[in-house]
């Protein structure tokens, strides 16, 4: 009856971490992608950007629409008043009201410098909003494989686990028949003791690593990801990427706008130089009581105003120069981008090629280590080696399935690299600009 009630125990154990497996959400890349996106801060920065600088946009356009302002004011005297003529100076009441219509502009028409600045300033944050959600895919992805990498180190420490604690179960069963002497046991158990803590390292490495997909993701904390193979036969051709990175990259955009903001600025600081004009219209009501016989109930009349400030303290002259030192300024910037980019995209291919030509030796050595390990192992239960045989060959088997693990992994994350570093990423991931 408890053999039958332990049975019933365990069967539920089984089928509720079944059921805790089956409920786990599985992500590919791309749906990791698409949700992180969704919930990046970062993000969500850059796009209210590009809301501030459509709003600076409106701001600028106002400046070339009339401003109109209504006004009225009232005013009670304590009593009225006459002249010796009997005039009246005083009434006991009087009101005013009206519209204005005011518009000012300056000769240079440095107003139409300032909509456009802010209109290559919308074109500017939309470039900005593009490489930030480049820059956070390939931030994802690298979580994203890490996750993938700690599963697959903590499955290298189970497995080597497992084979230490057959090795030492062996190695307990000949030492008591005398086969073998105590220090191969001690030896045996010191290896399966670093397994162990091997193993507990892997485990914490797995959870820190999901912790950080989380944060930079916002999924769940029960989920599971498909592991999808990006490796490609495309050969690096890096004049043609770098084309591609000089037409696509988004940062450069951004900087060689940024260029075309200073120059436009430089005109804009320019044009203070250049007289203002102002024109005005205005429609004004009075009334009084006592109504005067020579008061004006309604006008209507205009204006025109031209000022020219000759000396300000040399504030134009100071905003000029400091309008020229910026235009130098975003040119040196795109100039320096421009090299770096060059220098990017040439150490991501180099790591791309580097990485795809290591596999393929990688996976030989793992085959090698393993064949050697089972080799060694069948001598040793034998009788043909010894425990230092078995160890090295362990430990050749660990190291062979780690680099082959890590590698794979780096080289797939190149690949991406190399997408981002040409201008190409947010296409390739199918990400909407």
């Amino acid at each position: 009856m408890k053999k039958f009630f332990s049975f019933i125990l365990i069967a539920l154990t089984v089928a509720i971490i079944f059921a805790k497996k089956s409920a786990a959400q599985e992500y590919t890349l791309g749906e990791i992608y698409q949700k992180a996106l969704k919930s990046s801060e970062m993000i969500q920065i850059a796009r209210e950007n590009i809301y501030i600088a459509r709003m600076s946009e409106n701001k600028a356009l106002s400046l070339l629409i009339p401003r109109l302002t209504a006004y009225g004011t009232y005013n009670w005297f304590t009593d009225d008043k006459y002249s010796t003529s009997g005039i009246m100076i005083q009434p006991d009441e009087s009101a005013t009201w009206g519209v204005r219509a005011d518009q000012a502009f300056s000769l240079s028409a440095r107003e139409l410098d300032a909509l456009k600045i802010a209109g290559q300033s919308i074109t500017k944050s939309e470039y900005d909003l593009d490489t930030a959600k480049s820059d956070f895919v390939l931030a994802v992805a690298s979580s994203f494989y890490d996750v993938l990498k700690a599963q697959r180190a903590l499955e290298i420490a189970g497995a080597n686990l497992e084979r230490l604690t057959k090795y030492h179960h062996f190695v307990e069963q000949r030492v008591k028949v005398g086969e073998l002497t105590k220090t191969a046991l001690l030896r045996a158990q010191g290896e399966l003791s670093g397994a162990h803590a091997d193993y507990l390292k892997a485990s914490n490495s797995l959870q820190l690593a999901k912790s950080a997909l989380i944060r930079v993701t916002g999924v769940e904390n029960d989920f599971s990801l498909k592991d999808e193979s990006l490796s490609s036969a495309e050969v690096c051709e890096f004049e043609k990427l770098l084309q591609s990175a000089q037409d696509s990259r988004t940062d450069l955009k951004s900087y060689d706008m940024q260029t075309k903001m200073a120059e436009q600025q430089v005109k804009y600081a320019r044009g203070a130089f250049w007289p203002s004009v102002g024109l005005f219209a205005i429609y004004n009501r009075a009334d009084q009581d006592p109504i005067s016989p020579t008061m004006n109930k309604e006008s209507i009349f205009g204006g025109v105003s031209l000022s020219f400030p000759f000396f300000e303290g040399g504030l134009r002259i100071a905003e000029f120069k400091e309008a020229k030192a910026l235009e130098h300024q975003a040119r040196l910037a795109y100039d320096d981008l421009k090299k770096n980019v060059d220098i990017e995209l040439r150490a991501a291919c180099l790591d791309l090629d580097t990485l795809k030509g290591s596999l393929k030796f990688l996976e030989d050595q793992q085959i090698f280590a393993k064949d050697n390990y089972n080799a060694v192992i069948k001598q040793f239960e034998n009788g043909l080696a010894t425990s230092l045989d078995v160890m090295d060959a362990n430990t050749l088997l660990v190291t062979a399935d780690k680099k082959l693990a890590e590698a794979l992994y780096d080289y797939q994350l190149a690949y991406l690299k190399v997408k981002k570093s040409s201008g190409t990423l947010l296409q390739f991931v199918n990400i909407d600009k």
